[in-house]
């Protein structure tokens, strides 16, 4: 099949270092020319309507016209199988990764993608992917969709059609989605209306189209990721990709079961070895249990024997009160007894004491008496007292009336005179006073100040102003005097080209420079100021390697810093051009690929390392960023040989005198799979020792001259506002004196004219008073008068209570008398009585004796009566609050159960309770609550039991309905993918391991690829990188024609194939995405031998058969390889030799020349 050469197809590393330099090629790929319809025309670079080959004429006599292959390809269209709904009818790009703007129609079948590495083949699968609504992640390349925006514009725009599906579409379903680079954003519509992108996804998963299943979809970066897909996985995707909704719905609800059931498996496991350890530790206590019942019955009885002591109490109490009884009533017989016999021995004495007893009273009465004519006396004695204080108050009073007398008239002489001074007052009037007049002037006054006041303000705050800019000025006159001294310094001059490549980075290295206290630890600036090159002849080759965004990057040594720093730029600072890197380590990982011996073999003077010069962490940071521990710097051209060694050692990246080259190496594909890049070695810029900036210099010099004149401005300005401010402070002392001169003298004639018009209210109050004090001068007399009165009334009311008192006297002392009388005959009462008393005092012994054992005895009467009326109640207490055992326990007592016997009951049941052994005192409750929980989990694995009975129904029954489709489904791909295996002379099958647990159910493809072998599990560690490729797409192969998604891409799936299995899975890839099967339709033929008259024959082999649309993206192939009816082949070319006029490239016309050729060729041999 005939090819096209095309340049390389830059890298994105290539396009962000031309930012520089100019702007990268348009790469304008060619595909199948537009379709007539009723969309606009598609975008070209000058929209060039006809061929610049139109006009001319080559020897085989073919004239290139681009409209025939548009003819040709519509008729193909119309006689070919109809899309499938949702499969792709066309795709537009504009502004998409390397294409500024192309068009693809691909066929309802098979498309192949082709075209050399670089030419963009790959990139029609990111707008597939992108342009539907799904993310960069299923992609595996770059993680932000904003990347896939060609670099230099702004967006980018995919547009797809899809397939109408004739129900709720009557026309084809155009999707639009634009990318825009700002704000990482994409913006979608369907049919020109707005949608969202989740609406985008649901309307395309509607359509069966998925994206995310590496079944339908494999794009370049994923093949690995599917190779990696378990068994389990690859079961999950096939019923993504072949089954119904309601089968996938099936397993995930059998997953889901199984996890259920072995959760309730788990639990009633977990249940019954808690249920059977529960029980036998319960047959284990059972003995213990019992031993411990008995002894909680002796301890109740002994505790119940101990709570009838106070009823054997009572009972010992009741009997000694009537013994007690008995006896006091014997002692008092006998003393009644006693004294029947003395009673004629002690009457006389009887009869003495009760004389003694009379004489005793009237004693008492008389002192009695004596007590009574006393407290008269004393009262007497207080009266007399009482009158006389009040002859002293009376004097008192006396000599205050005339003491008050001689202030009165002193009073009314001083008043007399002050109403004589307030008449002469008032005969003298004060001048008027015009308060207008005195305001008015103190306003003016006051309002001058106010101005001058205001004029200060005004002036201050103009020098403040002024004082301002002034430091401004100074302070830009600094910076600019320290710029002017760094042009001459080598800093100064990499600052200045920091400041040209990026002015935001420039501001925030200023800002570091000043705050680097603010950080843990030191952050370097960029590599521009912190960098230079140790020997200047190597410079370009250093620049070469560095792209504007690492040389324009700090370099922080922690998280917390780089957070810090970023921070700062954007948040605070409003920076944007800013890229911080973090580093944690130093220099000690980064070692040079090969040995200096090596290094030296291949013409490398050194590593790009070996040159630079700066801070270990920012050199650490250049090394995992641009791996310049790894990049070979050479002063020479590499040779052939050299290049060579280098392409088949670890080295990756070299720089010599005019070139650099950076190799490739895409280990999944083989180790022949290489691509080498190589550019010139650009002309350095920045570590260069340029001459001073004349122009920035004299700039400088001009701004300092201009901002020290200005300031000079300032300060003769500010001179003059202070005279100004002088003067105005000497016009408000003066204002300010003259108004207080003019507010006292109005005060003053206030004051004045105020005490004039007060002068008839002082006078009048002075004649009140004077009237007071000579109205209280004239009533002293008759108070005096009174008060001699009251003397004599008390001096005769004395002299009557003496006489009183001197009676009461003469009364106290004849009850005296009668006293002493009565006490004399007393004394001899009590003289008789004693001689009598001691004649019988052997008698009254007696009977005292006999009386104290009877008091004796009724004390104990009563004692033991009361201590029997507290035990009765205490027991009635008792046997209130009992239960009802204890209370016929103790009802059924014995009535003569002494306290002793009770006693000696007592300590045998608790001699009875030492005998048995204690044990553990909460072991029968821990066994009634053991008891509970036995039944608890009995009735709980019940339940359970129930449960698991009901899951296991309900998955036999639906295991039951999914495992005959699923073996149904396997068993047609298994098959299919035998029928496949054996074109090529291999077996193989595909089946289902099946597994308790459905989570484990798995697709399990086992191959066999010669005829000794036995069939295998196809694995990593079995098959080779090239069986494994055929097994996989022979595998994705088996699906088509049950794929339920209207269209699949495989991209460079045949890359690990050798020649012989490629082209056999080629051919069999054909058959089946075609619909054509061996021996069911038309033979075969190569691409060389073309088509021409069965494209134009109407009905085609396989229409209608061939399953979904089907795109094959590769960049190598094979010579004389099957095609059929139904192809479409997809040639792309682009690169910076293309031409912008789209006419100009028409590939059906060079098809045809070669063809016209190739007959005269072979007409010019027969004829010979």
């Amino acid at each position: 099949m005939p090819t096209a050469i095309t340049p390389r197809r830059r890298s994105r590393d290539d396009v962000e270092a031309d930012g520089e330099g100019g702007a990268s090629p348009d790469l304008i790929p060619s595909s199948q020319p537009e379709l007539p319809s009723s969309k606009r025309a598609r975008l070209t670079n000058d929209n060039a309507s006809s061929s610049s080959l139109s006009g001319t004429t080559f020897t085989n006599g073919y004239h290139p016209q681009s409209s025939v292959l548009q003819q040709e390809t519509l008729r193909a269209q119309d006689s070919w199988k109809k899309y499938q709904p949702g499969s792709i009818v066309r795709v537009e790009l504009k502004n998409f990764v390397t294409y500024t703007a192309v068009e693809f129609f691909p066929g309802p079948s098979l498309n192949m993608v082709i075209g050399p590495n670089g030419t963009g083949k790959s990139t029609l699968v990111c707008a597939i992917c992108l342009g539907l609504g799904w993310g960069p992640q299923h992609l595996g390349r770059a993680k932000e969709v904003s990347e896939y925006v060609k670099h230099g514009c702004q967006e980018a725009m995919i547009e797809i059609e899809l397939a109408k599906d004739g129900k709720r579409f009557r026309n084809n379903i155009v999707i639009r989605c634009t990318i825009k680079r700002d704000g990482n954003k994409t913006v979608f519509s369907v049919n020109g209306k707005p949608q969202g992108k989740k609406a985008v996804i649901e309307l395309c998963k509607s359509l069966s189209i998925q994206i995310d299943n590496l079944c339908q979809f494999l794009p370049q970066d994923k093949v690995v990721e599917f190779a990696a897909m378990t068994p389990i996985e690859l079961l999950r995707s096939t019923q993504r990709a072949v089954a119904s909704q309601e089968m996938i719905d099936m397993h995930e609800t059998l997953k889901d079961l199984r996890r259920k059931q072995k959760d309730i498996q788990t639990k009633s496991t977990a249940d019954q070895e808690q249920l059977d350890n529960l029980e036998s530790r319960q047959r284990l206590q059972e003995a213990d249990v019992e031993r411990m019942r008995e002894r909680e019955l002796v301890e109740t009885h002994v505790q119940m024997l101990e709570a009838a002591r106070p009823f054997a109490a009572y009972r010992s109490a009741r009997f000694a009160h009537g013994e007690a009884k008995e006896k006091r009533k014997a002692a008092q017989n006998e003393l009644t007894r006693l004294q029947k016999e003395v009673e004629p021995s002690l009457r006389a004495a009887n009869a003495k004491e009760q004389y003694k007893a009379q004489i005793a009273a009237v004693v008492t009465e008389r002192k009695t008496a004596i007590s009574q004519v006393e407290r008269q006396a004393d009262a007497i004695d207080k009266k007399f007292k009482d009158l006389q204080d009040k002859h002293n108050e009376l004097v008192a009073a006396d000599s205050a009336e005339k003491s008050g007398g001689k202030k009165h008239r002193q009073e009314i002489i001083r008043l007399e005179g002050n109403i004589n001074q307030l008449k002469r007052q008032m005969e003298v009037e004060p001048s008027e006073l015009d308060v207008q007049a005195y305001n008015r002037r103190i306003r003016e006054k006051r309002d001058a100040v106010d101005d001058s006041t205001t004029r200060i303000g005004d002036l201050k705050k103009h020098q403040e102003e002024l004082k301002r800019r002034g430091q401004d000025k100074n302070h830009r006159i600094k910076q600019a005097e320290d710029d002017l001294a760094q042009l001459d310094s080598q800093a100064g001059k990499q600052k200045s080209k920091l400041q040209g490549v990026s002015p935001d980075t420039y501001k925030l290295w200023e800002w570091l420079q000043q705050n680097q206290d603010q950080f843990e630890k030191p952050v370097y600036g960029p590599p521009i100021v912190e960098c230079t090159v140790k020997d200047p002849k190597y410079v370009n080759h250093i620049e070469s390697l560095f792209q504007t965004s690492i040389m324009t990057s700090f370099t922080a040594q922690t998280n917390s810093d780089y957070k810090k720093l970023s921070n700062q730029a954007h948040d605070r600072m409003r920076l944007s051009e800013i890229n911080i890197r973090t580093v944690v380590y130093g220099l000690d990982p980064f070692r040079p690929p090969v040995s200096a011996e090596e290094m030296k073999s291949v013409g490398f003077e050194g590593w790009a390392l070996d040159y630079l010069n700066g801070p270990e962490p920012v050199l650490a940071m250049l090394c995992g960023e641009l791996h310049i521990h790894e990049a070979g710097i050479a002063s020479r051209d590499t040779t052939p040989q050299q290049f060579q060694l280098l392409h088949n050692s670890p080295i990756q990246s070299w720089v010599t005198s005019k070139s650099t080259y950076r190799i490739t190496r895409r280990r999944e594909y083989g180790p022949g799979a290489t691509s080498t890049q190589v550019k010139d070695v650009r002309r350095a810029v920045v570590w260069t020792d340029q001459p001073v900036d004349l122009t920035a210099k004299r700039e400088l010099q001009a701004n300092i001259q201009g901002w020290t004149e200005e300031v000079a401005t300032f300060q003769a300005e500010m001179d003059g506002d202070q005279k100004k401010i002088l003067a105005y402070r000497n016009a408000i002392n003066t204002n300010s004196e003259e108004g207080k001169a003019i507010s006292a003298e109005k005060e003053a004639k206030q004051k004045a004219l105020g005490e004039f018009k007060a002068l008839p209210t002082k006078l009048a109050a002075q004649e009140a008073k004077l009237a007071t004090a000579q109205n209280a001068l004239s009533g002293i007399k008759g108070r005096l008068r009174d008060i001699m009165e009251q003397q004599e009334i008390v001096a005769l009311k004395r002299g009557q209570i003496a006489l009183d008192y001197a009676d009461a006297v003469e009364a106290i002392r004849a009850c005296h008398k009668n006293l002493h009388e009565a006490e004399i005959m007393l004394i001899e009462a009590n003289s008789d009585f004693e001689i009598l008393r001691e004649r019988n005092s052997s008698v009254q012994e007696l009977l005292e004796d006999q009386q104290r054992q009877v008091d004796a005895l009724v004390r104990e009467t009563e004692a033991l009566q009361k201590t029997a009326k507290a035990m009765l109640n205490k027991c009635s207490q008792l046997l209130a609050g009992v239960q009802d055992d204890l209370r016929r326990f103790l009802n059924g007592l014995p009535a003569n159960q002494t306290t002793e016997q009770l006693e000696d009951e007592i300590e045998s049941e608790k001699a009875r309770l030492e005998l048995m052994h204690e044990g553990n005192g909460g072991v029968i409750k821990e066994y009634e609550q053991r008891k509970k929980k036995i039944d608890a989990l009995t009735a709980r694995l019940e339940e359970i039991k129930n449960a698991l009975s009901e899951v296991d129904d309900k998955i036999k029954e639906l295991r039951d309905q999914w495992e005959p489709e699923l073996d149904s489904l396997v068993g047609k791909i298994s098959n299919s993918f035998s029928l496949n295996m054996e074109q090529i002379n291999c077996a193989g099958e595909v089946g289902v391991h099946k597994d308790e647990d459905f989570e484990q159910w798995a697709i399990q493809i086992r191959v066999k690829f010669r005829e000794s072998e036995p069939l295998t599990t196809l694995d990593s560690h079995r098959q080779s990188g090239g069986e494994r490729a055929v097994s996989t797409i022979f595998y994705l192969m088996s699906l088509q024609s049950l794929t339920r998604s209207p269209f699949r891409v495989v991209d460079e799936i045949n890359q690990g194939m050798d020649p012989r299995n490629e082209r056999l899975v080629h051919k069999r890839m054909v058959g089946i995405a075609c619909g054509v099967l061996d021996g069911t339709a038309q033979q075969s033929q190569s691409l060389e031998n073309g088509h021409d008259e069965e494209d134009r024959e109407d009905g085609v082999a396989g229409q209608g058969r061939g399953g979904s649309q089907y795109f094959l993206i590769t960049p190598k192939l094979l010579h004389n390889l099957t095609y059929e009816r139904g192809m479409r082949i997809l040639c792309i070319a682009s690169g910076e030799y293309m031409s912008s006029d789209r006419s100009r490239v028409d590939f059906k016309g060079c098809v045809d020349l070669m063809k016209g050729l190739k007959a005269e060729a072979m007409a010019a041999a027969a004829g010979g």
